[in-house]
């Protein structure tokens, strides 16, 4: 049975009585401390609701902090990762809410000896690994790269790129899939990151999963990639990987229409994707989007609805023929360069401009 004591006078206790139980009378193992994290978020709930000042931690003997409390706890749970199935559940469980709840937590994994560490469980086989664990295994790995000095050492750590690409491709859980690429978007909020990410390998599965996932793990796979392309290199691996056909047959599904056609929009900067759209026959399917969205709440996919038309107009001729065509007949454009929002009037006016010397250089 689980005892709590005040850690101060616990503390006091052990070093005066040495390792003996002050309840029970029996002789401890061992006398590491273990922090209940969990009683005292239900002291401080229980504080707040009936306006009660929460005391102050007091600090034990040797004055140390909580923060070192707080390591104990971790290397006592990264122990546990290394023991039986179910004592490395119970361990990877209790780290995924620790490192979710408590932000002071998730700065004791700034290491990559630590990391590795708990990561033990996964082997490069993960597909063998319970299905629990791995949910939660990849989970504190998200709930780790929301703070910004791990996120550096997360990409630099090769095994953490390979277990998130191993679990993108993984059939376990959709929120096993989702979460990994949660982290790879965290993780891809720093630049230098972006690139050696993008060099991995992990576009591929994120346009794996946008295609064949469920709608949270396309959200998420969409967010990850969106994050990467702001590196240049980037947008020409997502090209290559058949992102601009994916992204198109999810869109004529009607699936995340908005977040897809911004991912689009930043996609079309690349010249092979400009390509891509133009193969795919994406302007007359642009050109429709743009009538069939008439309600004012959807005026960002309208924008990058005009954002991809104007990259594909100054450069493809063709296209900018075809667009012209279609502009005679239904003054699409016209229409939104006068109820646009300012972006898209701007690039609708573009387009025209430029529709308008195209005739005045054939005539």
């Amino acid at each position: 049975m689980v005892q709590n004591f005040d850690r101060a006078f616990i503390q006091r206790w052990l070093n005066e009585v040495r390792r003996i139980c002050p309840k029970t009378q029996q002789v401890l193992s061992h006398s590491i401390l273990t922090p209940n994290c969990f009683l005292q978020n239900m002291i401080s709930l229980w504080c707040k609701e009936h306006g009660v000042e929460l005391p102050k931690p007091v600090w034990d003997i040797h004055g140390e902090k909580l923060a070192e409390d707080h390591r104990l706890h971790m290397r006592s749970l990264l122990y546990k990762l290394s023991l039986s199935v179910s004592e490395q559940k119970e361990a990877a469980k209790e780290l995924r809410q620790l490192t979710k709840r408590i932000p002071t937590f998730r700065t004791l994994f700034g290491d990559s000896e630590v990391i590795q560490l708990m990561l033990r469980p996964l082997s490069p086989g993960t597909a063998s690994v319970d299905p629990e664990l791995h949910e939660d295994l990849i989970t504190t790995l998200l709930n780790l790269s929301i703070h910004d000095n791990n996120k550096r050492v997360l990409a630099e750590d090769e095994k953490v790129i390979s277990l998130l690409i191993e679990s993108l491709k993984y059939s376990g859980t959709v929120e096993t899939r989702s979460n990994a690429a949660a982290a790879i978007f965290s993780m891809s909020a720093i630049d230098a990151n972006r690139h050696i990410i993008g060099k991995s390998g992990v576009i591929k599965y994120l346009v794996d999963l946008l295609e064949e996932g469920h709608p949270p793990a396309m959200r998420d796979a969409a967010s990850a990639l969106f994050k990467l392309c702001y590196t240049h290199e980037n947008k020409g691996r997502t090209v290559r990987e058949g992102a601009v056909q994916v992204i198109l047959g999810k869109i004529v599904d009607h699936v995340l229409v908005d977040e897809l056609l911004a991912l689009l929009a930043l996609l079309s900067s690349h010249h092979m994707a400009v390509e891509a759209l133009v193969n795919h026959g994406a302007v007359p399917f642009l050109l429709d989007i743009l009538r069939e969205k008439e309600n004012t709440s959807e005026e960002r996919i309208k924008e990058n609805c005009v954002v991809i038309l104007c990259t594909i107009c100054f450069n493809d001729r063709e296209k900018r023929r075809e667009i012209g065509e279609d502009e005679m007949v239904n003054g699409t454009l016209y229409e939104l360069a006068q109820r646009g929002n300012s972006r898209a009037q701007r690039k609708a006016r573009a387009i025209l401009e430029s529709l308008h010397v195209s005739q005045a250089s054939t005539s």
